[in-house]
């Protein structure tokens, strides 16, 4: 009679391994450490930083860029380590953020090259009212844009009005800065930019982010006596924009042209 092969289950005592019943360990294996251990190495182990678009490492390399580039600005400096530059751009766009470069924000527009802003922030504050009082004072800015501008000048400034015309554009920043949270006080208009904004004025500093063929006059009427102006505009002598600085003094307006530039077009009307 043929003997029936073993039925599972089989009594774990059955089923040692020889090797085991040969050479006992000593070793207790377990297929988790105890939660106390764990919990011990997770103290000890610091969260990795610079790995992701809002770590402040991210910044901080794009403001040693511009400081190895020249500028010396403290406030602007400060400024551009605290404003998350991806969170004013399309997300497709985001891994580029931090590199020197513009960037396109609908509607034929552009965000402006770090060093670019941090030039013209740069010499707003070489104004005699900014560099008395180690801010912008009042500020009218035209071309809201994306609202990345608009949010450094909150850092450095007291009071910021910025005007847009374009009415998509004015809905987006609007949005990215009530998400970001400026400390400062800003108000958002959607308008005609080169008309200025005579109801609050006079503007310590004035800055644009469109070029045209002139410096319209309802931005210097709006200038206060040692405030500064900084935009770019066409100098047929360079055969392109360059930026022009406008203070005004007691004994008028003096005007500097600096650095060759390329900003969008500077237009009247809204859309």
């Amino acid at each position: 009679m043929t003997s029936k092969s073993p039925r599972f289950p089989v009594g774990l005592n059955k089923l040692q391994p020889k090797a085991a019943l040969a050479r006992p360990t000593s070793e207790l294996l377990r297929p988790q450490r105890p939660l106390q251990e764990a919990a011990r190495d997770a103290a000890r182990r610091s969260a990795p930083s610079g790995l992701g678009l809002d770590s402040p490492a991210v910044r901080e390399r794009m403001v040693a860029r511009l400081r190895a580039d020249g500028l010396r600005c403290d406030p602007v400096l400060q400024a551009f380590a605290s404003v998350p530059r991806h969170r004013f751009v399309d997300s497709a766009l985001a891994t580029q953020a931090y590199e020197d470069t513009s960037l396109p924000i609908g509607l034929g527009q552009t965000i402006s090259k770090p060093s670019v802003v941090a030039r013209m922030l740069g010499l707003l504050f070489e104004g005699e009212r900014a560099a008395a009082g180690g801010h912008l004072g009042r500020v009218l800015e035209i071309g809201t844009g994306c609202g990345y501008q608009t949010a450094l000048l909150a850092l450095i400034s007291r009071h910021v009005l910025s005007i847009e015309r374009l009415k998509p554009l004015h809905d987006k920043a609007r949005e990215n800065l009530g998400g970001w949270r400026p400390p400062g006080d800003v108000r958002l208009i959607y308008g005609d930019g080169r008309l200025g904004h005579a109801p609050l004025a006079p503007y310590d500093s004035i800055v644009a982010a469109a070029g045209g063929e002139d410096i319209p006059a309802a931005w210097l009427d709006q200038l206060a006596e040692g405030g500064r102006l900084v935009a770019p505009m066409h100098d047929p002598a360079a055969g392109g924009q360059v930026l022009v600085v406008v203070d005004r003094r007691p004994e008028g307006l003096r005007r500097q042209v600096h650095d060759a530039v390329h900003f969008v077009p500077l237009k009247s009307g809204t859309a």
